[in-house]
């Protein structure tokens, strides 16, 4: 079997993750800051070590500026419905997952302004057309770094510069990119960053979380009221980090998990990690621009996207080649609109969606020329609509 669907959930997992959360399962257990005894205590140990990991990776030195939630969109939902009221206006792009798009469609309906920002139809964005975007009332610019779709990289850093000149909160969605690219949230000028630790950071499905900038406690209100295990005595949210965002028990055993793979990435070096990525989609790119009736979408760039790739076959619906890649050739990938039809009408490919294949870490050159055979059998195969 070769697993090419990275870009939803990573796997396999480095074997340290799945020793971790059979660890704490085992021995641990309890409940994080709700006791005192020493299993509580050990429990509150493996979530701040999991903080000060990704605190770690994304540059900054606070850990409790990390938010942990149940996946990246609870984190974007909590930035944009925490912080965007009635006559504010939001400025984002064409690329954008529906984790961005109906948080922003829902609160268009409490009387949100919202101004989408066209990419180019190979998912690249002019960072001047963001500054144009902007008004008197403009409270947020929010961007993914890279796309699900097509793996484009934005211009993060350039429009961090922008948002930060106009003094405008900055909101990244690094869904794609959190482990797989270098980010540093103070030197790209990010305010808010939402990233999900079941993909590039090689944890579990279940834990994601948010970065806060400084000060941005005070412009975010929380999504979810409840226990924290701190301040019992008052009915009162507590105003102070990490606890004004994180009521309720926390999935410690995914935490665990994530931690391990967080610092597994650490100790391969996200640049490292990047370039062997880079390396399998170049060979898939240009493996598949060989094949007869194959349509790649995007820049076709190894250089400038993540390790995700959409094509079609001509004459075939994305599904019926994602059905014979599995069935024919035990090749697990996506077809569809994966969750971002605005981005699919950007690249010319809604209502039918492309077939995604996004190779990680744990991939083989072998898995990517088996592959790129696949397709040019079911190619020459094809049949009409």
């Amino acid at each position: 079997m070769i697993y090419l669907d990275n870009a939803a959930t990573s796997w396999p997992k480095p074997e340290a993750v799945y020793q971790s959360m059979d660890s704490f399962m085992r021995h641990v257990g309890a409940s994080p800051g709700r006791s005192g005894h020493h299993l509580s205590i050990e429990a509150g140990r493996i979530v701040y070590e999991t903080r000060e990991a990704i605190a770690q990776l994304f540059g900054t030195d606070d850990p409790k500026r990390i938010i942990f939630t149940p996946n990246a969109t609870e984190a974007l939902n909590l930035a944009l419905r925490g912080m965007l009221h009635p006559r504010d206006h939001v400025v984002t792009s064409s690329m954008e997952h529906n984790s961005v798009m109906r948080p922003l469609r829902a609160l268009e309906r409490k009387g949100v302004e919202i101004t989408v920002v066209n990419c180019s139809p190979e998912g690249f964005l002019n960072p001047l057309d963001i500054e144009r975007a902007i008004k008197p009332n403009t409270k947020l610019i929010t961007l993914n770094h890279a796309s699900n779709v097509v793996g484009t990289v934005l211009p993060i850093a350039e429009v961090g510069q922008i948002a930060r000149r106009h003094e405008i909160p900055f909101l990244v969605d690094a869904a794609q990119t959190a482990g797989c690219y270098q980010i540093d949230v103070k030197a790209m000028n990010i305010d808010l960053l939402a990233f999900s630790g079941h993909k590039g950071l090689y944890g579990p499905q279940g834990v994601g979380g948010l970065y806060l900038g400084k000060g941005m406690e005070h412009k975010v209100e929380p999504l979810t009221y409840g226990g924290t295990g701190s301040y019992s005595e008052y009915e009162y949210q507590p105003d102070f980090l990490p606890d004004k965002y994180e009521s309720g028990t926390p999935n410690t055993v995914g935490l665990a998990g994530l931690c391990s793979g967080v610092n597994f990435v650490l100790s391969q070096g996200v640049d490292g990690m990047r370039i062997k990525e880079e390396t399998l989609t170049e060979l898939l790119i240009n493996g598949l621009k060989t094949v007869p009736g194959v349509i790649i979408y995007g820049k076709g760039d190894s250089q400038r996207q993540v390790a995700v790739l959409s094509f079609n076959i001509a004459g075939l619906i994305p599904s019926e080649v994602a059905m014979q890649l599995e069935e024919g050739f035990q090749i697990l990938c996506r077809p569809g609109l994966h969750c971002a039809p605005i981005a699919h009408k950007t690249i010319g490919t809604f209502p039918r969606g492309t077939v995604r294949l996004s190779p990680g870490y744990f991939n083989s050159d072998e898995d990517i020329e088996i592959s790129i055979e696949a397709v040019r059998k079911i190619a020459a195969g094809k049949r009409r609509w």
